[in-house]
C-alpha cells in the first residue's frame, strides 16, 4: 500500500519528518502510546482503521499496568507486522511450513532491529525502563497520584518525552518499511 495521496511529493526526509510529527501530535492530543504511533503511520499509509483500533490499550506498560513492553515499541511492531508479517495461511497446526518458518524469521529480524533502536537510544523496550531514562524514575499509571505526577513531569505536553517516544517511533518504522520496500 502506498504513501497516501495527502503525503505523496514529499522527500523521503520530509515523509520521515511527518511521521514523527504526527507522532509527537497523535500523543500530545490523545493519548496511547501504541495507538499514536500507529495512527501516524495510518494517517499517511492508508491501512484498515481496524490495525489502529487493535492497538488501542497496549500502552503504559501495556494496559498502563507499567511494567511490559513500551506502547510506541507494541505500535510499531503491529504495524510491521502488517506489512511483513507472516501470513495465516503459512501456519499450520498439523505441520510445518518452511515458507511460513522463513516468513517468521524475516519479520523478527525487522521488529528486532527496532527493538534494538529503542535499546539505543532508551536504554530499554520496557516502559518502566524508558521512564526512568526519560524522567528519572518510572511510574504505576494505575495509582491515581503517580498518573498525576506523570502528567505533571510532561508526558503529553514535553515535546522531549512521551510524544518524542512515539515520533521517533513512527518515523523508525516508516524508514524501516520504505527500506524493505514495503511501501
Amino acid at each position: 500500500m502506498p504513501i497516501t495521496e495527502k503525503y505523496r511529493g514529499l522527500s523521503k526526509e520530509q515523509l520521515l519528518g511527518t511521521a514523527y510529527a504526527l507522532g509527537v501530535g497523535f500523543e500530545r492530543y490523545s493519548g496511547s502510546c501504541s495507538q499514536c504511533t500507529v495512527a501516524a503511520l495510518h494517517e499517511m499509509l492508508g491501512f484498515e482503521s481496524a490495525i489502529v483500533k487493535i492497538a488501542s490499550s497496549s500502552c503504559g506498560g501495556h494496559a498502563g499496568c507499567s511494567v511490559g513492553t513500551c506502547g510506541a515499541v507494541v505500535g510499531g511492531t503491529i504495524v510491521l507486522d502488517y506489512y511483513l508479517g507472516r501470513p495465516a495461511e503459512l501456519l499450520s497446526a498439523t505441520s510445518e511450513i518452511q515458507e511460513g518458518q522463513d516468513a517468521l524469521k524475516s519479520v523478527m529480524e525487522v521488529s528486532g532491529a527496532f527493538c534494538k533502536r529503542f535499546n539505543d537510544e532508551y536504554g530499554s523496550i520496557l516502559c518502566p525502563g524508558i521512564q526512568t531514562k526519560l524522567y528519572g524514575r518510572s511510574f504505576n499509571l494505575q495509582d491515581p497520584s503517580d498518573w498525576d505526577a506523570f502528567m505533571e513531569a510532561g508526558a503529553h505536553t514535553d515535546s522531549t518525552k512521551c510524544m518524542r517516544v512515539v515520533g521517533n517511533a513512527a518515523e523508525w518504522v516508516l524508514e524501516m518499511l520504505m527500506e524493505k520496500k514495503a511501501i
